[in-house]
């Protein structure tokens, strides 16, 4: 509960597996990585799980002129997300939320097609997906990953981060079957303050740690 800076994302995925231990050794658990960011951090957690990892593509829907700043968000195959505070707050119109959306699914074509290539459809029907990302501010990018993922049947939905604000946690709680987080301030800036590096993940680097988790490869080169 305390504040606990991560070195990169891979540093806080072998943290945040001390919290997951339950799930180690299971046949039936998923790690799925949220593209980009939450890639590095649920290699290191499928790999202390001894689970399989897949990538889940989820893409932001960022306020005009505020790109970072969330109003919605969109799912591999097609969920979406509106955060209302934020479109009634700012007075967005509908027509606005779906140009931008419109444009996010272009890119999130384009990702799912980059990262997951010829591998075979997503199987997680009957089993325990456990979905990782790097962080969370509000949290809409990932109701929009547990709404799609829900379509998909398995019988668990878990969420696992290395840190969020607590609000965030709670509200997530209450859509899944677990939510696992190792830091819950009630003060939270922006997800990038809990890590000394905070590169961003590059496609490349999504692709290597597939490759690197589908060979059992523990250092994979970018």
């Amino acid at each position: 509960m305390g504040k606990q800076v991560f070195a990169d994302r891979r540093d806080a995925g072998r943290e945040l597996a001390r919290l997951l231990e339950a799930y180690r050794g299971r046949e039936d658990v998923v790690v799925l990585g949220l593209a980009r960011g939450g890639v590095p951090v649920a290699f290191e957690v499928a790999r202390a799980l001894d689970a399989s990892l897949e990538v889940f593509t989820v893409r932001k829907i960022g306020v005009p002129g505020q790109p970072e700043l969330a109003m919605g968000a969109i799912a591999t195959g097609g969920a979406v997300v509106m955060n209302y505070q934020v479109v009634e707050g700012l007075g967005i119109s509908n027509g606005s939320f779906d140009l931008a959306a419109e444009r996010e699914t272009v890119e999130l074509e384009r990702r799912e097609t980059a990262y997951r290539g010829d591998r075979a459809p997503l199987d997680l029907y009957g089993k325990t997906a456990l979905l990782v990302d790097d962080g969370l501010a509000t949290g809409t990018t990932m109701r929009a990953a547990v709404r799609a993922v829900r379509e998909l049947g398995p019988e668990r939905v878990v969420v696992a981060v290395p840190t969020a604000p607590r609000s965030t946690c709670r509200e997530l709680a209450v859509l899944v079957d677990a939510m696992i987080c190792l830091n819950q301030p009630e003060v939270f800036f922006a997800v990038g303050e809990w890590y000394r590096d905070f590169t961003q993940t590059t496609d490349d680097e999504v692709r290597a740690l597939l490759a690197a988790a589908d060979e059992g490869d523990a250092d994979p080169a970018f």
